[in-house]
């Protein structure tokens, strides 16, 4: 693929989104901003990484930006966007913390005065339109001025079936669709079909439920949903002179690939991309394939691999049963006691060389560079909380990870973190490969035979230290 010839914002844009605390990375939550409409109406908007180019995202009906920054994959997904752009959220108006009322929405001039009025707020010249298909596709015919291109994602041009154009709904059905809608409003019952591969996910779950509840009004989710299906721009497609990606995962549940075919089918000159996965949310899935063409198209590059891989030494901290020991000693004491708990992990953790990369829950993750240190840690961190009162197990696994910034991933992290979950009170566990390297290390180790560790392949040997 080309790049896209794109101009970048003005001049003076990079200082004073500075001064403005705008485009200060992901690594921090964006401030929101308010854009103010030509009626008045104050629109919500966010902005993160530096470009050029400038992505406007549409807003994605039910999520909020604020609440984005909550979700790790959203966060990876802004973090990779950010290296390679300047990225645009905002809210229409109703949801969220934008103002006006959700019924305007379906005035097509006020709906792009919202835009015009968040594009200038932001200091954008002419950008790239990203996301949901109908406002964006009319916004780049009549402000070509604005635009640069479109990248169209998992989305459609009309979604109501007729005769010659089989996508989407029959209009017998849509009405019994949206007030189904309406019944599981703010329960994440959407994920089924919006977010399949997260359905597992309880966090994600209820992350998503709030989302619902904290924007849309479930009086109006029925009506708004009912409008976005019937906005029709075929009749556009074929005058659209701005260049396209038209992105779209083959098994999306939402919105059928055959509307996304259609969209460049008709769009002159559109590159077509059709992903695997049935996710419908762009930050969930395979959002790499998706950032890959969405790089290479605007830039003419693919960016490579995020972290370094090397070979380091995992360590996992849990205090078990958390929930009944603080019943047993008491709120207050039990902030104080894990409060002490972090100070000593992290004392022992400095004494060993080794780097804590993040708290998860009641335990901790870190990293060593020599084996012997992690596993001589791991005891002394077990053996000083249950001086303190505290049950604590640990798991230690070596081998390649992908170190970021601000974490690591990799089958070698979620072996590790299944062996600590095998482990009982006061034990530290160690596979196989963590023995070779205890070799001649006068660490004691009593074998516990072959484990299945959960959503791992094959059986694991594991080992206890000291017993």
């Amino acid at each position: 693929m080309l790049p896209v010839s794109l101009p970048t914002s003005t001049s003076e844009s990079a200082c004073d989104r500075l001064m403005a605390g705008e485009g200060s990375g992901v690594d921090e939550r964006p401030v929101t901003s308010y854009a103010t409409a030509p009626d008045g109406v104050s629109i919500s908007y966010q902005v993160n990484g530096d470009g050029p180019p400038d992505l406007v995202f549409s807003p994605t009906s039910g999520f909020l930006i604020d609440l984005y920054w909550d979700e790790p994959g959203f966060v990876r997904f802004a973090r990779r966007l950010g290296k390679f752009s300047r990225a645009v959220w905002w809210e229409g108006r109703g949801n969220g913390a934008s103002g006006g009322n959700i019924s305007d929405r379906v005035v097509e001039e006020i709906v792009d005065g919202d835009l015009t009025a968040v594009l200038d707020a932001a200091r954008c010249e002419r950008v790239v339109l990203v996301g949901d298909g109908p406002d964006i596709i009319r916004y780049a015919v009549t402000h070509p001025e604005r635009v640069s291109a479109l990248v169209l994602i998992n989305t459609y041009a009309y979604y109501m079936r007729e005769p010659g154009y089989p996508w989407g709904f029959p209009p017998e059905v849509v009405a019994r669709f949206t007030a189904a809608a309406t019944h599981v409003w703010g329960t994440g019952a959407a994920l089924e079909v919006i977010a399949p591969s997260k359905v597992g996910d309880e966090a994600f779950r209820a992350w998503a439920s709030r989302n619902e509840r904290l924007g849309h009004g479930v009086d109006h989710i029925a009506g708004s949903l009912h409008s976005e299906f019937l906005r029709d721009t075929r009749a556009l497609l074929p005058i659209l002179t701005v260049p396209t990606l038209v992105v779209h995962r083959a098994g999306d549940r939402f919105i059928q690939v055959g509307a996304g075919r259609y969209l460049a089918e008709h769009i002159p000159g559109a590159i077509y991309v059709e992903l695997p996965g049935d996710d419908h949310l762009f930050f969930v899935g395979d959002t790499n394939g998706l950032l890959d063409e969405v790089e290479e198209f605007l830039t003419g590059t693919r960016q490579a691999p995020e972290g370094d891989v090397v070979t380091t030494t995992i360590l996992f901290t849990d205090i078990v049963s958390s929930t009944e020991q603080s019943a047993r000693v008491g709120h207050r004491n039990w902030t104080a006691l894990t409060d002490a708990h972090d100070a000593m992990v992290r004392g022992v953790l400095a004494r060993y060389r080794g780097r804590e990369v993040k708290t998860i829950g009641d335990g901790f993750l870190a990293t060593f560079d020599a084996t012997t240190r992690a596993a001589r840690a791991a005891i002394e961190i077990v053996t000083a909380a249950k001086g303190m009162g505290l049950e604590v197990r640990a798991g230690v696994h070596v081998g390649e990870v992908e170190v970021r910034p601000d974490d690591v991933i990799g089958l070698t992290v979620s072996i590790a973190k299944r062996i600590c979950d095998l482990a009982g009170p006061s034990e530290v566990f160690v596979s196989e490969a963590v023995k070779l390297h205890l070799a001649g290390s006068g660490i004691a180790l009593s074998d516990h035979g072959l484990r299945a560790l959960k959503g791992v392949p094959d059986e694991w040997r594991l080992f206890a230290v000291g017993g």
